[in-house]
């Protein structure tokens, strides 16, 4: 057993107390945390999203935000600000949502594009810039958006440069009879009151976790697979941009990730292929409208063309 598979065993317990259905996304959203992505969580309101994240970081005993997006939100409302302290008459620092472990940010795209890009970069880089004074941001720290693709009134679609940045795209659809049935059962036990966890672990063990991902052995065929995979993706038929050089080093990164949580040391090319699709879905730009089923298909042709190291 490794410090990643005993995690992710406490927390996959923890969360189906009150998740149903969502094993896979418990899985991802913790291959990300470990390997210092972030996820764009797609899905009808209502569908459990802000629910599920609320929960993994209360799980995991992490400090938990939530921003609500909205056309006339300034950067200045996510990283922070001085302002002046009417008592002292001097300028006080006053840290926005951002600076916490998990944050949620609901409907991303809302927010104008100045707006979003002060979010991003913060990603990127770690740290956020207030008035020239450099603060660096929690760590670990994840950012999880949810993406408005149903509305079009207010919306200011996120640029591929953007969507580029997140690891993971997952998406939350409606569940079946039998699923919805219990989720409505467990809410009747509970009276109608708000899903609550206690932390099954904390801080500490989760940075314990993504030191151990770190050491995860990469074998040099494995490397150039994820490359052959990811060049592929440029030449493939119907795909008018294939993915980043940044696409391949989340592939990378997520795939130790997984290895660990697997009980491993090492890679192996199932962890690759596994994980690309659910990688790929999102950054990939096709000559004609297709469904995410049929975006998934075409990446797993792809894995498939390409011989596997062993």
């Amino acid at each position: 057993m490794t410090i990643s598979s005993t995690l992710y065993e406490k927390l996959n317990k923890s969360l189906s107390q009150h998740i149903v259905g969502h094993e896979e996304d418990i899985l991802l959203l913790l291959v990300a945390l470990l390997s210092k992505g972030h996820v764009i969580v797609e899905g009808l309101p209502g569908t459990g999203k802000t629910l599920m994240i609320k929960l993994f970081a209360m799980s995991l005993g992490l400090g938990f935000k939530r921003i609500q997006m909205s056309p006339d939100m300034l950067p200045t409302d996510i990283i922070g600000a001085k302002i002046l302290d009417p008592k002292t008459g001097e300028l006080r620092l006053v840290l926005g949502p951002i600076h916490t472990n998990v944050l949620l940010v609901d409907e991303i795209n809302r927010a104008s594009p100045k707006t979003q890009s002060a979010l991003l970069e913060a990603m990127q880089e770690g740290y956020v810039n207030i008035e020239g004074e450099e603060i660096k941001l929690p760590h670990p720290f994840m950012v999880i958006a949810t993406l408005n693709s149903y509305e079009r009134e207010g919306i200011f679609p996120l640029p591929l440069a953007s969507t580029d940045r997140f690891m993971f795209s997952l998406e939350f659809p409606f569940l079946s009879r039998d699923k919805e049935i219990e989720i409505l059962r467990r809410d009747h036990e509970r009276g109608g009151e708000e899903p609550f966890l206690e932390p099954v672990t904390g801080r500490d063990e989760v940075l314990s976790a993504i030191n151990e991902v770190k050491r995860v052995r990469v074998e040099e065929p494995l490397i150039e697979y994820i490359v052959d995979i990811i060049r592929a993706t440029r030449q493939a038929k119907g795909v008018v941009l294939g993915a980043s050089i940044r696409a391949g080093i989340h592939l990378l990164r997520a795939a130790k990730a997984l290895a660990a949580i697997r009980g491993r040391g090492y890679v192996i090319p199932d962890d690759v292929k596994y994980l690309t699709p659910r990688i790929l879905v999102h950054r990939l730009v096709f000559g004609e409208e297709r469904s995410r089923k049929e975006k998934e298909r075409l990446v797993k042709a792809i894995v498939e063309s390409i011989k596997p190291p062993w």
